[in-house]
């Protein structure tokens, strides 16, 4: 137990009461003894590079090169992905990848390339490999995009996982995304990044950026092209990013850099190159599709005191109703069960949930309840017993159930690395949905202790399945959420086989998007803490997870009317919207905050109301093409640079340009537009870009755009749907994707497509068929046609 250890321990006695202040110090003690004991001595070390190429055996799509002290696996996948690995690192396992992975292109071969290399030219994406084991992945036309250097390992010389790091070089002008959800992104700055899944109990800056959802996914933007690199390694490590400096002409150009450092695990690497819409595609065909959310999941989220029990449940959604605020789903958090189990509800303060339940199903809410990984160490309780029984709880290195702090005081903790305890596990979601829970949400699953300020509660040395594999806590860490959230989405189709589930983690790994999305918990606090929200959303959708957002309000006492409105705009506008409530000073209910607050909140959640049909529409894009919701403005033009350094303004899907207020006293502020016509929504004046542009931002709204050419399915003043579109320049024509409710949650209809074209003096919206165009599946609405040009 180091010094840090000690004085987060000793300040949570003053936080959560002396003894479970103690309860922590014993358990970080614990840990410490743990590891000392159970993990072997690291020693002396022998380094390693592959050396020189001696030996080559062409295969599949790929082959098999031998180096002196290495081999090294490369192929490209039918999905255009190129995948390599070192000493023997197959594809397989992995817990990243949906299924088996994608089969070898047969149409690519390995060949000789000059100076004793050899390469592999395929469709998208051209791969040269050293003859002293650089690997270097090209365009089609040549161009290189990344080169990695031979690689490097650390080996005990008395046996044990290898150190490993690989350097890597980008063009000069290239600028680094990902790594997960970063809130000092979305753009990576110099700096080093942990790729350890940490609870947010400390504020993290620039190179120091603590985040519950960490990946080794790199997207990397250029000039030349964009590519996405994936080290598949579940292993504590740390990747130290350099952008590059271009030498104004000279021809001295300095590459960016990038320097990858892992604890141990396979030293294997996916690679996918194209336009950003093509990468994430192949990553979603790679880690599989984007589970769809239940279609009230894509409203307004509310989080009540559920200390205050079921009359304080009544009371939040009362308040919503008569204050004329919208509201999809109520989230209940711990107060709502017995904090010695995690399945059972506490009867003194929700003695009737199910009847809740349904109230709350009536009025078109969903009932949401919180679940955590930590089960009360209490013999006598159900899942404790039963978990005992099965051996279901993870063991330190000695063959002890190790024990950690949690909600109920000593806990333990199931090891969801084994498909049984998973089976299990998911199986225990049927209590809740008995009491009527329609979704869930998953907290501390890193693990971490909520007295422990983000530390790991397992012990590094704690013993794992791995799926049989067997190994211990330093490689499950990272993937500990992911599988819990694959025991509850497995465990939720089983027992409730007509609707979808809805789970939301706070941490996961590379793939979790096949189980649900990501909640981000607490964003830094302050006006910093918007811009790290965005940044978050932002990041997990270039990994591969296009549900996210934070949470807003609630978290933090003394919250102004004016970074509690900017929050609530910027969140009605990010895919999972929720907002905190409770008798905190500040908490995130409008009615707190006066009679101009809850007008303008209204305003925000009626707006989030009327686009709930385009959010769905997202969502199933999202499924078929791995596009996030959220996406950078650089998204269709990766090649222009002033787009790629922007980062206070997002694109909602291809139609919308959102301009959040992330400042205080702001009621005017310039946006970036990329290319082609937008139009203010708020005030129909029309801008041709690209261009920066000056536009009024009061404290009712935040700026947003329509694309001259846009199709939004939108709720009608009836509550039908109906279409949105916005007039495309004289001369252009528009058009866009929407995807129909067919009221059946489990359906994938068919997306319709629109086309947006002038005719005369008129707009012609017509809709593809099989035999040509025909008439829209729903009313039009054409807007854009009348208003001026706006100012640049």
């Amino acid at each position: 137990m180091d010094g840090r250890d000690l004085v987060r321990s000793v300040k949570s006695v003053g936080s959560v009461g002396a003894a479970q202040g103690l309860r922590t110090v014993r358990a970080a003690w614990r840990r410490r003894r743990a590891d000392a004991i159970g993990l072997p001595p690291r020693g002396p070390e022998r380094a390693r590079v592959p050396g020189t190429l001696r030996e080559v055996e062409p295969g599949l799509g790929g082959g098999l090169l031998r180096f002196d002290r290495s081999e090294l696996r490369i192929f490209v996948a039918v999905n255009g992905a190129v995948f390599w690995g070192w000493d023997g690192a197959a594809a397989e396992p992995s817990y990243a990848l949906a299924g088996r992975g994608p089969d070898p292109d047969p149409r690519a071969a390995l060949e000789p390339d000059k100076d004793g290399g050899w390469r592999v030219v395929a469709e998208r994406v051209t791969v040269v490999v050293s003859r002293h084991g650089a690997v270097e992945v090209l365009t089609p036309g040549g161009v290189t995009l990344r080169r990695d250097l031979p690689p490097r390992w650390w080996e005990p010389v008395g046996g044990g996982a290898a150190r490993w790091m690989q350097r890597s070089e980008v063009a000069a002008d290239a600028r680094f995304f990902g790594l997960g959800g970063r809130a000092s992104g979305p753009r990576l700055r110099d700096g080093t990044y942990r790729l350890w899944n940490t609870g947010p109990g400390r504020a993290g800056g620039r190179g120091d950026d603590p985040s519950s959802v960490t990946m080794p996914v790199q997207m990397v933007v250029a000039d030349a092209g964009t590519h996405l690199v994936f080290h598949d390694s579940s292993w504590d490590g740390t990747v130290t990013l350099r952008e590059g400096a271009e030498g104004a002409g000279s021809g001295h150009d300095r590459a960016g850099t990038s320097e990858l450092r892992m604890d141990g695990g396979p030293l294997r690497c996916w690679a996918m190159v194209g336009t950003p819409a093509r990468v994430l595609l192949a990553w979603a065909s790679l880690t599989g599709a984007p589970a769809l959310p239940p279609a009230w999941a894509l409203g307004h989220h509310h989080v009540p005191d559920a200390v205050a029990g079921e009359e304080g449940v009544r009371r939040a959604v009362a308040e919503h109703r008569e204050h004329g605020l919208p509201l999809d789903a109520v989230h209940l958090g711990v107060g709502h069960f017995d904090a010695r189990q995690v399945f059972t509800v506490d009867q003194e303060r929700f003695p009737k949930l199910p009847v809740l339940a349904e109230e709350l199903r009536l009025e078109g809410i969903g009932m949401v309840s919180v679940v955590g990984p930590a089960v009360g160490a209490v013999p006598g309780t159900s899942v404790y017993d039963e978990g005992t029984g099965r051996d279901a709880f993870v063991r330190d290195a000695s063959g002890e159930v190790v024990e950690g702090v949690g909600w109920p005081g000593e806990v333990v903790f199931p090891d969801f690395t084994h498909a049984g305890v998973r089976a299990w596990w998911g199986g225990l979601y049927e209590e809740r949905l008995a009491q009527g829970f329609a979704g869930f949400w998953h907290s501390l699953d890193e693990p971490t202790s909520f007295t422990a300020f983000g530390e790991a509660t397992l012990p590094r040395s704690a013993r794992h399945a791995l799926e049989g594999r067997g190994g211990d806590h330093r490689e499950a860490h990272n993937v500990y959420g992911l599988c819990m959230a694959e025991a509850a989405y497995e465990g939720l189709r089983e027992r409730a086989p007509l609707e979808r589930p809805f789970v939301f983690s706070r941490s996961g790994w590379a793939g979790m998007q096949r189980y649900g999305g990501a909640w981000s918990g607490a964003a830094p606090a302050g006006w910093p803490g918007l811009r790290a929200s965005l940044s978050l959303v932002l990041g997990l959708g270039l990994c591969g997870v296009p549900c996210s957002g934070p949470d807003v309000g609630g978290l933090e006492d003394g919250r102004s009317p004016e970074l509690f409105l900017r929050g609530l705009q910027l969140g009605a506008h990010l895919p999972f919207f929720r907002t905190h409530g409770g008798p905190r000073a500040g908490g995130g209910e409008p009615w707190r905050f006066g009679a101009e607050v809850v007008e303008h909140a209204r305003a925000a959640l009626v707006e989030r109301r009327r686009l709930r049909p385009y959010f769905r529409t997202l969502a199933h894009l999202a499924r078929r093409t791995g596009a996030p919701f959220v996406r950078p403005l650089w998204w269709a033009a990766p090649e222009e640079r002033a787009l790629r350094d922007c980062e206070d303004a997002f694109l909602l899907g291809d139609a919308l340009l959102v301009a959040p207020v992330l400042a205080p006293g702001t009621d005017r502020r310039a946006v970036r537009l990329p290319r082609g016509r937008w139009y203010d929504t708020a005030t129909g004046r029309a801008y041709d870009g690209p261009a920066q542009v000056w536009v009024d931002a009061p404290l009712g709204r935040i700026p947003v755009f329509a694309r001259g050419g846009a199709v939004l399915p939108v709720l009608a003043e009836d509550g039908g749907q109906e279409l949105e579109v916005w007039a495309p320049a004289r001369g252009r024509t528009g058009g866009g994707l929407v995807v129909p409710d067919t009221g059946d949650e489990r359906a994938e209809p068919e997306a319709e497509r629109y086309t947006v074209r002038w005719s005369g003096p008129r707009i012609v919206v017509e809709r593809e068929g099989e035999d040509g165009a025909v008439e829209p599946s729903c009313p039009v609405r054409v807007r854009g046609t009348e208003q001026g040009r706006g100012q640049m």
